[in-house]
């Protein structure tokens, strides 16, 4: 998928609604340009933590994504608002729209939680270690969310 706009558009009660996936797709394609730059220049602590950096906004960027699309498709929209991020996974994986369930998702948020953290050389390794297989996630997303355009 390119970094063009890509919209979801979903008919409710209220009429037609648009999930914008634009914003995702531009930032996962950022994140897999700056882990092909940090793989390539494997001691470059600048290149690694500039793909850290791109993991925190795209990872924020597929939760906000997962948490709107599962709400605008709710039978009760209010439930998800309330629903633990354990729960929300879990609905989505049951979706359809990750390939990895609860445990993977665990890892990234932990990792994710970790780079808000004092910067520490080891666990900034720990982190770009669980992103190639995060972006390959957040792919499956997008990819599942771009599928799921509903015509009124």
């Amino acid at each position: 998928m390119t970094a063009a706009d890509v919209r979801v558009d979903l008919c409710d009660d209220a009429g037609m609604v648009a999930l914008d996936l634009s914003s995702l797709s531009r930032a996962l394609l950022q994140l897999q340009q700056g882990l092909a730059e940090a793989r390539n220049a494997p001691g470059d602590d600048l290149r690694r933590d500039g793909v850290i950096q791109r993991f925190e906004y795209s990872y924020e960027l597929s939760v906000k994504m997962l948490r709107r699309y599962v709400g605008m498709t709710a039978a009760s929209p209010g439930s998800v608002d309330a629903m633990g991020f354990p729960d929300l996974i879990r609905t989505a994986a049951e979706q359809g729209l990750l390939s990895r369930g609860w445990p993977a998702w665990r890892d990234y948020r932990a990792a994710r939680g970790t780079t808000s953290h004092t910067y520490d050389a080891d666990k900034a390794r720990a982190v770009f270690a669980v992103i190639p297989a995060f972006l390959e996630e957040a792919r499956h997303l997008l990819a599942r969310l771009g599928e799921r355009t509903t015509r009124p």
